[in-house]
């Protein structure tokens, strides 16, 4: 029932502010400012038979998502040595606090020195990445039952079996929400490391042409495209981390 309630009032909630936004459009008068939400629905139903823009999609979606990818993978394996060796943590926190602190821009200016456009969205999200994961991974290292790992050092449990039974259960939920917040910056990072880098192919080389031709309505409808692309991996990815946390606490119960 509660949910059914919260279902309704979002949705109450997103008509309103599709009013508004359909209410300011008519009131400024000038598609080059502001589309109406009629006018930015056309303009991605035009878009979608288009070859080019699934290619866009596939192109900006894979390099994105393998930067994210890089950087859960890079992210745990640094904080499980971080918490095994006490200088790996010395070394390693200056740098996540710099790359917390570093505006997305300069990062990507920075990278483009290093790396071509092509590969300057998988370089930023893994990145921006790396440092929210980092920390979730850490503070779930650390909030593992204490008593339990001592009984498993007690009774020699075999590594697998400890952290099947107690890293898992402790790290998960916490590496699940870090991955709510780094699904989202990662794909927000990633398009803006194209829209500077103009890869070609690309959904930030899209919105780059579509600013410069004053194509409003493709500006609005590739935007919808990012928000929609960033919140289905989001919910399919914590689809599966759910089930990771399920299994894990299954099998500790």
């Amino acid at each position: 029932m509660k949910k059914t309630k919260k279902r309704l009032l979002y949705g109450a909630a997103v008509v309103f502010w599709l009013v508004v936004w359909q209410l300011a459009a008519m009131a400024i008068g000038q598609e080059v400012f502001l589309v109406s939400p009629i006018q930015a629905l056309g303009t991605l139903l035009e878009l979608l038979p288009q070859p080019e823009f699934w290619q866009r999609i596939g192109f900006s979606a894979g390099r994105i998502l393998l930067g994210f990818l890089l950087g859960a993978v890079s992210s745990v394996v640094l904080a499980v040595a971080a918490e095994r060796w006490a200088w790996v943590e010395a070394l390693l926190s200056p740098v996540m606090q710099l790359v917390k602190a570093t505006p997305v821009a300069s990062f990507i200016i920075l990278a483009l020195v290093w790396v071509s456009g092509s590969s300057l969205s998988i370089l930023i999200s893994f990145f921006m990445v790396l440092p929210v994961l980092y920390g979730a991974v850490r503070t779930g290292i650390e909030s593992a039952d204490g008593q339990l790992l001592e009984m498993a050092r007690v009774f020699r449990l075999p590594l697998p079996c400890r952290v099947k039974a107690i890293w898992l259960p402790a790290v998960l939920p916490a590496f699940r929400q870090g991955c709510s917040v780094a699904l989202g910056i990662c794909w927000k990072s990633g398009v803006a490391a194209e829209v500077i880098g103009l890869p070609d192919g690309s959904i930030g080389d899209a919105l780059y042409r579509a600013k410069i031709t004053l194509s409003t309505g493709e500006l609005f409808a590739w935007t919808f495209v990012i928000i929609v692309l960033s919140a289905a991996f989001e919910k399919l990815f914590l689809a599966l981390l759910d089930k990771a946390v399920a299994r894990a606490a299954g099998e500790e119960g």
